[in-house]
C-alpha cells in the first residue's frame, strides 16, 4: 500500500493591512479561519463570506450581535451552502463592492478588495474609539456596512437587515468599550 501525503494547497498571503498585532487575538483568529475557509471552498481570495461566516463561528459577541437564534441559524446555513454549491457562481471571480478603486497592492494578493476594504473599515471603526486593535464587533460592523459585498448577500438572503446589523454591532461595540 502507498503511503499517500495530502497535498497542501499553497497559503493566501497573511493579513494584507499591515502586521497581526493591529487585531485582537480573536480577530487575527478569524483571519485564520477564513484563510482555511477560502482554502477548503477552492477559493483563490478570501472574501467577505469567509470573513462573515469565520466571525460567527469564533466570536460569540458577534452572534450575540444577531439577537437570537433564529437569525443566526439561517445565515449560518447559507455559509454552508456556500461550500456545496451555493456559492459556486462566486469560484473565479473577485469580489469587488466597488467601495474603493481596485489597486494592485501585492500584499493584497490573496484577499478580495471588498475583504481588504472590511477589514481596513474595522481598524479605523478601533482607531474611532481610541483602540490600538479591532475586534469581532468591528470587522462585522464593517461587513454589514458594505451592501454590495458577499457577506451582505447572504445576509439578505437569510432575511437580516445588513444596516440594522452594522448598527447593532456598532453599538455592541461600544458597550463592551465602555465596560470591558
Amino acid at each position: 500500500m502507498q503511503n499517500r501525503t495530502p497535498r497542501i494547497p499553497e497559503q493566501p498571503a497573511p493579513n494584507p493591512v499591515g502586521p497581526d498585532a493591529r487585531f485582537t487575538v480573536e480577530l487575527a483568529s478569524v483571519v485564520t479561519g477564513a484563510r482555511r475557509r477560502a482554502l477548503r471552498d477552492g477559493d483563490r481570495q478570501i472574501d467577505t463570506a469567509h470573513l462573515l461566516h469565520s466571525l460567527i463561528e469564533s466570536d460569540p459577541e458577534v452572534r450575540e450581535a444577531f439577537d437570537g437564534g433564529p437569525r443566526l441559524a439561517k445565515v449560518l446555513g447559507y455559509l454552508v451552502q456556500r461550500s456545496i454549491g451555493y456559492g459556486l457562481r462566486w469560484q473565479g471571480s473577485v469580489e469587488d463592492s466597488g467601495a474603493v478603486p481596485v489597486l494592485r497592492d501585492p500584499a493584497a494578493e490573496g484577499w478580495s478588495p471588498s475583504a481588504v476594504t472590511a477589514m481596513e473599515d474595522a481598524l479605523h471603526r478601533a482607531g474611532l474609539r481610541g483602540e490600538p486593535r479591532a475586534g469581532g464587533l468591528d470587522l462585522l460592523a464593517a461587513l454589514a456596512a458594505d451592501g454590495e459585498c458577499r457577506a451582505v448577500e447572504v445576509l439578505a438572503r437569510a432575511g437580516v437587515d445588513a444596516r440594522w446589523l452594522s448598527g447593532r454591532a456598532a453599538e455592541r461595540t461600544a458597550e463592551v468599550s465602555r465596560w470591558g
